[in-house]
Order: C-alpha cells, then sequence, then structure tokens
C-alpha cells in the first residue's frame, strides 16, 4: 500500500461538515465498544448488526456513508482484538482495555461516498453530511493511478487545516546496486547514531531547540480566558508549532534511514523498545526528542522498497562487550570511553555499534517486521504501544 496526502481547501461551512463527520464517527465507535462492553464475547459480525441499527435509530449516522460507518466499526474492533491478542500471549503489563475515543482527528471512507475529478485535483465527497467539493493541494502526481487501487480515503483534521489521505494498493520496490558494505547502527543521546565504521551523525534536538517558543506559546494559552474564542486561537497556534516540531522530526528521520539504506546492503540497529526506555524521568524527554522509532519505521520501510536487509538485534550487553576480544568490561554511562585489557581503545558507541553488527552477520534477524506486521498499510506509522522489552537502559545512551 502507498499513502499519498493533500492538504484539502474547502470553505467554513464544508470544515464545519468535516467536524460532523469525525464526531458521527467517533460516536459509531465509541456505541460500538459500549456494545461490547456490554455483551461480552461478541465478535465483529455482531458489531456490524449494532452499527445497522445504529443507523436506523440515528438519523446523523445514517448521514454517514454507510462504508464510512463500517470502517469506524473496524476501527472498535481493532482494539478489542488487540486486547486479547494481549490477554492471550499473556503481555506484562496492562493488556489496553479498549477505551472510550474523546478526541477523534479523522474519518475513514472505503469504496463508495467519494468520487475524484478528472484531473485528479480535487474530490466530491457524496453522503449527506454536506461536505462536497474539495479541493486538493499538494504535488504528488495521483492521477497516474487508476481510481480502483484506491481502497480507502481518510479525511484528517491537524492543527493547520484539514487533510485528505489516499490509501493505494501499488506494490513499489525498486532494485539497487549492490554496495558490498555492511553497517551497524548504534543510536544514543549525545550523537543521533555512531555507525560501525566511526562515522557519527548529530543529534538534532528540534524539540529542545523549539522549547522557547513552546513555553512562549504555552503562557499565551495561560493567560486567556476559559471556554473564550481568543484561548482558542492560541490552543491552535501552540498545536501549530508542536507539529512543526513533530514533522521536523519525521523528516530527519526519512532523509536519514533513506541514505543509509542507499548506502549499504545490511543495516543493523537496536532491538529498542523505546516505551520502556521512556520510564526513565530523566531521560524521557530526550528519548522522545530523539525519533529512535521513527526512524527504525523508515529504516525498515526503505530496507523493503529498496530490497536491502535490516536486522534487529537484542541490545544486551552491546556496550560491555569489547568488540576486539569478546571480554565484558563494565562501566557506568558515564564513561564514553570503552577501554580493554586486550588494548582495544574505542568509543563506547562506536565499540557498541561494531559489536551490533557482528550479532547481525551472526545470526538470520528479522527483515521489517514492524511494517508487516504492525500495520495495514505499508508507510502507515505503526503503533508501538504493545511491544516487550527486550533492552536495557545501557546502550549508550546518556543524559
Amino acid at each position: 500500500m502507498k499513502v499519498l496526502e493533500f492538504k484539502v481547501k474547502g470553505n467554513k461551512t464544508q470544515y464545519a461538515a468535516i467536524d460532523e463527520a469525525i464526531r458521527t464517527g467517533q460516536f459509531v465507535r465509541n456505541k460500538c465498544v459500549r456494545y461490547w462492553m456490554d455483551n461480552k464475547g461478541v465478535g465483529q459480525k455482531e458489531l456490524y448488526r449494532h452499527n445497522t441499527w445504529l443507523r436506523a435509530e440515528y438519523p446523523f449516522v445514517k448521514d454517514l456513508n454507510s462504508h464510512a460507518c463500517q470502517a469506524s466499526v473496524e476501527r472498535a474492533y481493532s482494539s478489542i482484538a488487540r486486547f486479547y491478542d494481549k490477554c492471550k500471549k499473556k503481555v506484562p503489563g496492562k493488556k489496553g482495555y479498549p477505551k472510550f475515543k474523546k478526541f477523534s482527528r479523522s474519518v475513514e471512507y472505503k469504496t463508495s461516498g467519494w468520487k475524484l475529478s478528472p484531473d485528479s485535483k480535487s474530490i466530491n465527497l457524496l453522503d449527506k453530511k454536506g461536505i462536497g467539493k474539495l479541493k486538493l493541494k499538494g504535488t504528488w502526481e495521483l492521477w497516474r493511478y487508476e481510481q480502483k487501487l484506491i481502497k480507502r480515503v481518510r479525511l484528517v483534521r491537524r492543527a493547520d487545516g484539514y487533510y485528505v489521505q489516499f490509501c493505494i494498493k501499488v506494490d513499489e520496490k525498486e532494485l539497487l546496486e549492490p554496495t558490498h558494505t555492511n553497517i551497524g547502527l548504534d543510536v544514543g543521546l549525545k550523537e543521533f547514531y555512531t555507525d560501525s565504521k566511526g562515522g557519527i551523525e548529530p543529534n538534532p534536538r528540534f524539540y529542545r531547540k523549539g522549547e522557547k517558543r513552546l513555553k512562549f506559546y504555552q503562557r499565551r494559552v495561560s493567560r486567556k480566558k476559559k471556554d473564550s474564542s481568543n484561548r482558542k486561537k492560541a490552543i491552535n497556534r501552540l498545536g501549530r508549532e508542536h507539529l512543526n516540531i513533530s514533522r521536523r522530526r519525521e523528516e530527519h528521520a526519512k532523509r536519514l534511514a533513506r541514505c543509509v539504506i542507499h548506502s549499504n546492503d545490511v543495516v543493523a540497529y537496536e532491538d529498542l523498545r523505546v516505551k520502556n526506555l521512556v520510564k526513565n524521568h530523566c531521560l524521557a524527554k530526550s528519548i522522545n526528542d530523539a525519533g529512535w522509532y521513527q526512524f527504525r519505521k523508515w529504516l525498515e520501510y526503505f530496507g523493503q522498497k529498496f530490497g536491502r536487509q535490516t536486522i534487529a538485534v537484542n541490545p544486551a550487553y552491546t556496550s560491555q562487550d569489547c568488540s576486539s576480544c569478546g571480554e565484558v568490561v563494565k562501566k557506568s554511562l558515564s564513561t564514553r570511553t570503552h577501554t580493554c585489557s586486550c588494548g582495544c581503545v574505542l568509543d563506547r558507541d562506536h565499540n557498541a555499534a561494531i559489536n551490533i553488527l557482528k550479532r547481525a552477520l551472526g545470526t538470520a534477524g528479522h527483515v521489517g517486521t514492524w511494517i508487516d506486521r504492525r500495520s495495514r498499510y505499508a508507510n502507515v506509522d505503526p503503533n508501538a504501544g504493545g511491544d516487550l522489552a527486550s533492552a536495557v537502559l545501557d546502550s549508550g545512551q546518556v543524559e
């Protein structure tokens, strides 16, 4: 699957209609979760029947396209199935019991309820919500793909406007010439990553650099009167600043991952579970700011697209083991140089990167597991919320 995103242009009436469609989709999802809570053991078919009853009972639900309501039912059932799956596998900790959505930001249509213009520069929503024709603003060449290949259309509300996403069923694979080079990557907080060849990539720290502006806009929100229009405007401005930072972090991870995949045949990295690492409150902000998960996600995506092998290895003791003789050299996080009795003196992260590459070459590893298993579409951001811990904190991270 390939996802193309465009910004949509409309008037205030149309934007209000999109908001109403999003609220209706949220209502259907929450009602299905409530029905499951009251009738434990019901499956997806029963939820579809309950959706039919909702459409007959509530006129505003019937105004939304039937396929969009079905997509909301599928969202509810996916959370239920994920909860059952974790219980079955006996995942330690919280199992993610389905909750009610309070702030939805998207509504999804399937193959009906919308129509593209012949030049693919506008989309017309055909249900009774009154959204109508929306202009598409973007540089993607949507006209290259047949309309029958578009399997989903999703309307998304963000702080800086409204967007439409097209999920296209197309297989994108490109073959690159072999480079005959392998690389191991050790991510950290001092440097974004250090590779097995000794090269380093500086950590951009987008959130840290933008923190001053965020505090400025947060103070403006705090000064405004609650429930006033000025407070809503201030909240929107704060949200746009957060959105800008997250986009810069995502773009940095995407470009970096593409360069790494283009330059190497085999890329090895740590199988980190960021959810568990951020439980350390001293490092949580810096870990989230680094964006290791986004980097790994794009590494696996581009590895699958360009036919490169990406291998995730267990990061345990990669910083402690000597890359030359294999002896365990205990060191704290503050010790940045690896010094072994065999005469090996390396930067701590460089030593860890070499160990990561050796482990990857000595095992079959796995290729693109999160991309294949965790998401419905190849380049949709999967959710890492339920992953188990297989990492330790000692992997080259410093405060």
